[in-house]
């Protein structure tokens, strides 16, 4: 048996309802600094966050249904301090941004890190997204960065935002769990983590550098950031020259190309298994 649903209903004409709603824009959310996490696997990892201005999950709508199937996400935001909502599916659908949505909605404060602090830690392994435009590509990205032991992931001022409710979905809740800088102008993020003795690899399909190569010539061992850029036309000849290596994905069968998302996973995993080397890898369950 269940828990009974949140104690608190909410009209679909309420101005919570209609706040929320709002925040499906950009202006809105980076003007309230706040965003939407949707479905179990997001709004239970925001359940669990917490940022420099406390508990990240300010606001949950749930239905009677999602509650009683996931009552001890509903139990974690009420003791976190977040304020729950009983919620219809008409109210589900108008904050919703999914055509079938799971019960459950979050609003959550804005948790990205200054991109000082991330090069303060000194990382390892950093995603930056250069040109990246579309929001399912980058909340992907995001996911295989965080799967890969990434220390950070950087979006850069040419990018999409971070926050739109594609993004976070793509995500998969991995927005929650590692350090993400936003608006850095390619130039800065590449010149703060060189000083920052990262080596920068831009990944191009046309790159003049193996990964095969780079791994077999045992290059990939030190700190690194993966530079990606637009899946349609790649990177512009002035960011590639950024980078201390352009380095190409090799396709060994006859497909033109890789799209963003598996490139960037296949070229993180390589610098994580060089770095880790006699390591292993970490075992993946099932979602």
């Amino acid at each position: 048996m269940g828990t009974p649903a949140p104690a608190e209903p909410i009209s679909p004409r309420s101005p919570r309802v209609a706040a929320a709603k709002r925040l499906a824009r950009r202006n809105f959310r980076t003007k309230e600094r706040r965003f939407l996490a949707e479905g179990p696997q997001a709004v239970r990892e925001a359940v669990g966050h917490r940022g420099p201005g406390g508990p990240t999950l300010i606001e949950l709508f749930a239905t009677a249904e999602a509650a009683e199937r996931y009552p001890e996400i509903v139990a974690e935001a009420r003791a976190s301090g977040a304020r729950v909502h009983h919620a219809s599916d008409e109210v589900l659908a108008e904050v919703s941004q999914t055509v079938t949505p799971q019960g459950l909605v979050g609003v959550c404060r804005f948790l990205d890190s200054p991109f000082e602090e991330i090069l303060r830690a000194r990382p390892r392994l950093v995603a930056v997204l250069a040109h990246v435009r579309d929001p399912g590509n980058a909340g992907t990205v995001l996911r295989c960065a965080d799967a890969a032991g990434a220390d950070a992931v950087v979006l850069t001022d040419a990018s999409v935002d971070l926050y739109n409710p594609k993004s976070v979905r793509a995500s998969v809740g991995s927005l929650f769990h590692l350090p993400v800088a936003v608006g850095v102008p390619v130039e800065q993020a590449v010149s703060g983590l060189r000083a920052a003795g990262v080596r920068i690899l831009a990944a191009d399909g046309a790159g003049e550098h193996d990964l095969d190569a780079e791994l077999d010539a045992g290059t990939m061992g030190g700190p690194s950031a993966w530079v990606f850029g637009n899946e349609a036309w790649g990177l512009p000849e002035e960011t590639r020259a950024l980078a201390d290596a352009v380095v190409r994905v090799p396709i060994h069968g006859k497909a033109e190309s890789l799209n963003l998302a598996t490139a960037a996973a296949v070229c993180l995993y390589a610098s994580a298994r060089a770095q880790r080397a006699s390591g292993g890898c970490r075992s993946v369950t099932p979602s």
